[in-house]
């Protein structure tokens, strides 16, 4: 067999570089790029193998450890996990500084490859910079805190390892029932050794995304089950969109005569005013899809692990109604006592399609739905209606938005109040245009998130943030990252002086407002509030911003955005407590004892929503 000798790291760039998928029929590499950020225990050798490789590999110098592996899970996202991005760090607190980023791939089932400078195995000479020591495991390093946040976790020991570790890592990144971010710890002295590799490793390698098909079996009962259905209901997650299966979903549902819902993940497979379609279910839905839910005796669930937001903790659903849980992974499967359907959500479909017959749900079903919808729609084109306040609803903005967006642009935000807003707010006009991170809900993915989108998009529109300007100062760098690539994003800071959604839940539970809102805060009294020029801020990191001080300057201001050729930030200030409503209500905990009525009076509500709970596993 013949061998080439390379370093490891070498090695292993020299693998990934071999890696090759396929989308719409295009053989493309499946690693696109690198985000790195080197220092102590990644600059010396394994930088010194990307700069060999930068033309097959590009890498993108982040700002911020976290905030670039943000970015590469928003380029996932926009190529439904099709092509991967690998983040590098420094060993200590570079690494530590990207947990919270795997947390965010591991949450919402995203492959990126996570590779970590590791102390050396050798040990000599310990303590090193940045080691943290501890006393009884040795061997114990600060990249065992990734073990928690990763679907594969592994150090390299010896150079001969990779052999065997890159090969299982991707092969989990692209399982669809599996998928998530990969860790790969590298210390410093097993990194620069010279190792004779079998040519074979890297011999050019086609990847294809598995379609597992169900059992004959499991869709059996499932027909059975579904005939039986009166008053039944599809939830559409993120899953259907990974499958590429939303088309097979919304013919299946109006063929059917099954009202649509969708999750936070799954909005974007269907337009706003498709036929079947009723909204977003859950916390942040639409009162037509929980009103349907309530109703519901049979429940189609395609590819969603049916987080608490998705079901109201649990309370939206007749404690009576059976579930078909359709999903690659058996886990999210088997949950609420459901009958399961593993399998991918396009291949499951079709075969539950044929299974079927010629079987449809009563009309007068999708009739009410269908009403129920026209009311919503309704209510929300009241909500975003110009007035005469003195501060524009997130509503309000979210229309304005979402009336200047281009068919191929892409909403991006995350966490705080916004997520509710725009999943409720936002009528979709092209597939796969909305990412809101809520598996993780994690503040700052909003800006790094759109730097990975736009590399993905690569010129077919612009990725649009709807950000808080609680979220802008947590993480906001990548807007210098984005016009340093010169991938431009346009950016909406709605500042609306602090934690608005979050005093919303303080409040909401009889907590008087303290420490979300500026105001409310511990603060110098001559600055209260000290107020942020976000537009100033941003055009210090070189990109364009203007304020708007009315619904009109900002509708202005985007057509203006729209034509620029490098990231433009618009900054508007927002009411804190002005709320879309409608949706399910949350479990969330509430003090027993309180010196505050308020408090008491919130945990009868809250003892008699939870009394609504079906029980599950």
């Amino acid at each position: 067999m013949k061998k080439i000798k390379l370093t490891m790291a070498q090695a292993l760039v020299r693998y990934l570089i071999n890696q090759h998928t396929e989308i719409d029929g295009v053989r493309v590499p499946l690693f696109a790029g690198a985000f790195g950020i080197f220092g102590h225990g990644n600059v010396t050798c394994l930088s010194e193998a990307l700069e060999q490789v930068q033309e097959q590999l590009p890498t993108w110098r982040g700002q911020n450890e976290q905030s670039m592996a943000l970015a590469a899970i928003g380029y996932a996202k926009a190529k439904l996990r099709r092509q991967i991005m690998v983040a590098t760090t420094s060993v200590g607190p570079g690494a530590t500084n990207m947990v919270t980023a795997a947390g965010v791939a591991h949450a919402n089932r995203l492959p990126v490859l996570l590779l970590c400078g590791d102390t050396f195995s050798n040990r000599l000479p310990d303590p090193v910079l940045q080691q943290v020591e501890h006393f009884g495991s040795p061997s114990t390093t600060v990249n065992d805190s990734f073990r928690a946040v990763s679907r594969f976790w592994d150090r390299i020991s010896h150079p001969a390892q990779i052999i065997s570790s890159l090969p299982q890592a991707l092969s989990m990144m692209l399982d669809p029932a599996d998928c998530g971010p990969a860790f790969i710890g590298l210390p410093q002295d097993i990194q620069e050794i010279a190792y004779d590799y079998p040519d074979a490793f890297f011999e050019e390698k086609l990847w294809s995304i598995s379609r597992p098909r169900p059992s004959q079996d499991q869709v059996a009962l499932a027909v059975e089950l579904l005939k039986t259905a009166k008053s039944p209901l599809i939830i559409s997650g993120g899953g259907v969109r990974y499958s590429g299966a939303g088309a097979v979903l919304a013919t299946f549902a109006v063929d059917r005569g099954i009202p649509m819902a969708e999750t936070i993940a799954g909005k974007g497979a269907v337009l706003h005013d498709h036929p079947a379609y009723v909204g977003p279910m859950g916390i942040e839905g639409t009162d037509a899809a929980k009103e349907l839910a309530e109703t519901a005796d049979v429940v189609i669930a395609v590819g969603t692990r049916l987080q608490d937001f998705t079901t109201g903790s649990w309370t939206t659903f007749s404690p009576d109604a059976k579930f078909i849980n359709i999903n690659a992974a058996r886990f999210d499967a088997q949950k609420h006592r459901a009958l399961p359907i593993v399998g991918d959500a396009l291949e499951s479909l079709k075969e539950l399609d044929a299974a079927l017959g010629n079987w449809t749900c009563e009309p007068l079903r999708m009739k009410n739905a269908k009403k129920l919808y026209a009311t919503w729609n309704s209510m929300l084109d009241g909500c975003q209606a110009s007035t005469n306040a003195i501060l524009p609803s997130y509503s309000q903005i979210v229309g304005i938005v979402n009336k200047s967006a281009k068919s191929t642009d892409t909403v991006v935000t995350a966490a705080g109040g916004l997520p509710g807003e725009t999943v409720k707010n936002w009528r979709v006009k092209s597939p796969n245009t909305f990412d809101c991170e809520f598996g993780f809900s994690c503040m700052g993915y909003e800006i790094a998130g759109a730097w990975g989108h736009a590399m993905a998009k690569d010129g077919d529109g612009t990725p649009i943030v709807l950000v808080g300007d609680g979220s802008y100062m947590m993480m906001n760098s990548d807007i210098y990252s984005s016009v340093l690539s010169g991938h431009k994003i346009i950016v909406i800071v709605c500042d609306n002086g602090g934690f608005g959604v979050i005093n919303r839940l303080q409040t909401g539970m009889g907590v008087p407002g303290f420490n979300n809102l500026l105001k409310d805060s511990r603060v110098l009294k001559k600055n209260n509030p000290l107020h942020v020029d976000f537009a100033k801020h941003a055009e210090a990191m070189g990109a364009l911003a203007r304020h708007c001080d009315s619904l009109n300057d900002l509708e202005v201001a985007l057509e203006w955005a729209q034509t620029t050729e490098k990231t433009t930030v618009l900054v508007i200030e927002s009411d804190p407590y002005i709320w879309t409503p409608g949706g399910a209500d949350w479990y969330v905990g509430v003090p027993e004892l309180s010196d505050h009525e308020s408090v008491r009076e919130a945990r009868k509500g809250q003892e008699e929503f939870r009394n609504k709970q079906r029980q599950g596993v």
